[in-house]
């Protein structure tokens, strides 16, 4: 019998090209259609190896999810920065490559993003999801998530709106 291993730890340095990797392949498959090409790709291309070994040497919450020895997403978690929301602590990004979607592992990487910010004295928590994001929307309001709010992001010539998600 062959057991695969999943777990959720904080990101070091040695991730980044496996960030690299993953963020491509989920932001092309969550996004392509929602926001315009030449913005996408100068989005993800801000976003190279290079980019996450910095992010993680300065040291931002990052959480990678492996399986089966592999970094098949992350979660990027810290301070609420919207001071009209009343919670504390904010899930920044949660993503997944494409083929791991579906399999409960967004699950588990949402509730690791969210023990340790209650961990670190959060009172609850909020998430922002492009409004045209079926697939997140879905997502956070399984999760129990309330949208409480709305705003917009500007993408090139584009203007998408974005809803936020409360936890309390």
């Amino acid at each position: 019998m062959t057991t695969t291993i999943t777990d959720i730890r904080y990101a070091e340095e040695v991730d980044a090209s496996c960030l690299d990797r993953v963020h491509s392949a989920s932001w092309r498959h969550a996004y392509t259609g929602i926001i315009p090409y030449r913005s996408l790709n100068a989005m993800i291309a801000r976003r190279d190896s290079a980019w996450w070994a910095r992010t993680i040497n300065a040291g931002a919450r990052v959480l990678v999810c492996r399986f089966g020895g592999s970094i098949v997403g992350y979660a990027t978690l810290g301070r609420n920065r919207t001071r009209a929301l009343p919670v504390d602590g904010e899930v920044y990004e949660l993503y997944l490559e494409p083929a791991f979607q579906g399999v409960g592992l967004g699950r588990r990487l949402f509730t690791a993003a969210r023990e340790r910010l209650a961990r670190d004295g959060a009172k609850g928590l909020v998430v922002w999801t492009l409004a045209e994001n079926d697939r997140a929307l879905a997502f956070y309001r399984s999760l129990g998530g309330s949208d409480v709010a709305q705003g917009a992001e500007v993408f090139g010539e584009k203007t998408t709106g974005k809803i936020a998600f409360l936890w309390k």
